[in-house]
């Protein structure tokens, strides 16, 4: 498996050795961003597809390096249990996905070697080795939970947060590209004010905090299978407010489809945790418009800012789409994309405000 992560990595490290750009480090922060960007949509599609027990161990397939070794372990799960969760289509997906998610962390001990080396021979601020070595240290716990999401099979709160540290690395890596953009021509004036600039600050942040809660909910409907407990928008079973069991869907600690006491999940549980993320997108679209207006007056950030706002409104017509086309797998997917384009693109915006200066 080692060996395959290595051989997937080398693609981007490639690109990164051929390419002409100037400060080849730099471009392999960026690409690192674009593949880990590129893994969270497939992890969705792994998960969407039912998929995460595809191999039913970690880190291999029933303890070998691919489904080709396993062929016949697979194939004997599928034969007892052909819509089961063991099938030959979801154990290479499952499988895939692994490979991706250890090219990154390749990707990243490759950050964390040159920024090492170069910074004992030059000591330069953009090669500082802290910040490489963080995102190590990050992508290991990720790891960690990657295979607790296997060997707990699936345990909503632990696929949850392995969701949120993927989005977390996401945030990560764009905040170092930007260190490395800075670095390399700094940012300079903002063109505002310093109490406008620390307005849009303070909101850049606040964005960042209610994104963070709409993707744990967001999450939430995911692990525990109630994107369609409501079939309907802006009405839910009929009613503006309907009938929910906040205290079972809401206990972090269960098993999937169970409650804390190992019971069924009601569906009124399933309703509570799809409405609270229905309702919630009310927040998030309050704030970011209104962080998006105030941000709109400075240059540096407006480019950012534009895609925050097309990504809000795709957002919406997704989430809708879903519930109306009884949640057809491409636009769950292009929804989940758009999530992380938002932390993406908050992430931008938060650095540039953070690291440009205002007019005097």
């Amino acid at each position: 498996m080692a060996i395959t992560a290595l051989i997937v990595a080398l693609l981007p490290l490639s690109i990164v050795f051929i390419s002409k750009d100037v400060n080849k480090y730099r471009k392999l922060v960026w690409i690192s961003v674009f593949i880990t960007f590129d893994l969270i949509v497939f992890g969705a599609f792994t998960r969407l597809t039912d998929s995460g027990l595809g191999c039913p161990d970690w880190p291999g397939c029933y303890g070998l390096a691919n489904p080709f070794l396993a062929h016949e372990e697979i194939r004997a799960a599928e034969a007892l249990m052909p819509s089961g969760p063991v099938t030959m289509f979801k154990a290479w997906v499952e499988m895939i996905h692994r490979y991706f998610a250890m090219a990154i962390g390749v990707l990243i001990m490759a950050m964390m070697a040159v920024a090492w080396y170069r910074w004992r021979r030059e000591r330069k601020a953009g090669y500082h080795p802290g910040y490489p070595t963080l995102l190590f240290v990050f992508v290991c716990i990720q790891g960690a939970f990657g295979a607790w999401t296997v060997t707990l099979k699936l345990q909503p709160v632990i696929v949850t947060i392995h969701l949120l540290l993927g989005m977390g690395l996401l945030a990560l890596l764009a905040w170092f590209g930007g260190r490395q953009d800075n670095a390399m021509t700094p940012f300079g004036r903002a063109g505002v004010p310093a109490p406008t600039l620390r307005t849009i600050r303070r909101l850049a942040a606040l964005s960042g905090l209610v994104v963070l809660v709409q993707l744990f909910l967001g999450g939430w409907v995911s692990t525990n299978y109630a994107t369609l407990a409501c079939m309907e928008f802006p009405l839910c079973g009929g009613k503006v407010v309907p009938d929910m069991d906040f205290e079972h869907g809401f206990h972090l600690w269960r098993e999937l489809g169970k409650t804390k006491a190992g019971h069924y999940l009601p569906f009124s549980a399933l309703t509570a945790i799809h409405w609270v993320h229905r309702n919630f997108a009310l927040v998030v679209v309050l704030v970011l418009g209104y962080t998006c207006w105030k941000a709109w007056r400075v240059p540096l950030l407006r480019k950012p800012v534009k895609g925050i706002a097309i990504v809000m409104v795709l957002q919406l017509l997704t989430g809708v789409a879903t519930i109306y086309l009884n949640f057809p797998l491409t636009i769950a997917v292009l929804h989940n994309a758009g999530a992380a384009a938002l932390v993406l693109l908050l992430t931008m915006v938060n650095y540039r405000a953070s690291f440009s200066t205002p007019t005097p």
